[in-house]
């Protein structure tokens, strides 16, 4: 598999002496979609904030396409064009008054000429379902609505690589699945996606590759399959099973199902279950 990004035993102390990354390694193979799992405190966001460059390791290193991360102004201006990376908070990634100029904004910084900003930010509203709201001043729209124009102004960069911290906390189902079915094209595109989450079934459902973080260290990396049925790694980092994946294997042990590669989601498992033939339940005689 082709590395686009990797850490290698990484460790980073804050100001204060708290330690936010500790011996920590990760790689993100190409155009995968990864996520990124630990209780809190696990140091997530300290790993998403090394990937971009905006926090730089006490110890250890960072490759991007096996090339030692550059950290001098013009490097990290090259990094951060190939690399964007999307806050959990919206408000602190967007600053300016209108939807359009935000969104705007990292492609004039690459000194880039009005006609291509200018499609670079409809494609970018496009992607996100925002194309209307490019005049809407930014005040003005939901919470999920500011995330997807972060998102947005991350996409006008044409990043290979898409960092997102906690991108569907404070959405409601509708807006995650809007955003789950936008990350989906994007993967589709070969944009490497790593995203971190507290939903487990989220992550084995979706991802390619699940990574578990605990105590400032990725302690388990691999396919969601076979991290997702590793009770003791998700144990270590502070998650449950997912729920497809336990009652799958209840069903099994009912003889409800047939043993064989657990499904992904709960709809999955309810769709092995309208393939049975139907038995009309007993009635007991009185």
């Amino acid at each position: 598999m082709n590395m686009l990004i990797e850490m290698k035993a990484v460790s980073h102390a804050f100001a204060d002496g708290s330690a936010g990354l500790h011996d920590c390694s990760l790689a993100l193979g190409s155009g995968r979609r990864h996520a990124l799992l630990g209780a809190n405190g696990a140091g997530k966001t300290t790993l998403l904030l090394h990937l971009n460059g905006l926090l730089r390791p006490n110890a250890g290193q960072l490759l991007l396409e096996g090339r030692p991360y550059d950290y001098g102004r013009r490097g990290l201006a090259q990094l951060r064009r190939r690399v964007g990376l999307v806050f959990q908070n919206p408000e602190r990634q967007l600053f300016s008054a209108q939807v359009e100029e935000d969104v705007s904004f990292g492609p004039l910084n690459l000194g880039l000429d009005e006609a291509t900003v200018r499609a670079r930010v409809a494609s970018a509203l496009d992607a996100v379902g925002l194309r209307e709201y490019a005049r809407r001043a930014v005040h003005h729209l939901s919470f999920g609505q500011k995330k997807r124009v972060c998102i947005a102004g991350v996409l006008a960069m044409e990043p290979d690589v898409l960092l997102l911290d906690e991108p569907m906390a404070g959405l409601d189902a509708p807006m995650q699945e809007e955003l789950a079915a936008l990350l989906d094209r994007l993967a589709a595109r070969g944009v490497t996606i790593l995203l971190s989450t507290h939903d487990i079934d989220f992550a084995y459902g979706w991802a390619d590759d699940i990574h578990l973080m605990a105590s400032g260290r990725v302690i388990a990396s691999g396919p969601a399959q076979a991290i997702g049925a590793d009770i003791d790694a998700l144990d270590a980092a502070g998650q449950r099973p997912p729920v497809a994946l336990a009652l799958h294997a209840h069903l099994v042990t009912r003889g409800v199902l047939p043993a064989g590669q657990a499904p992904r989601s709960i709809d999955a498992v309810l769709d092995a279950l309208r393939t049975l033939p139907f038995q009309p339940l007993m009635k007991t005689s009185t």
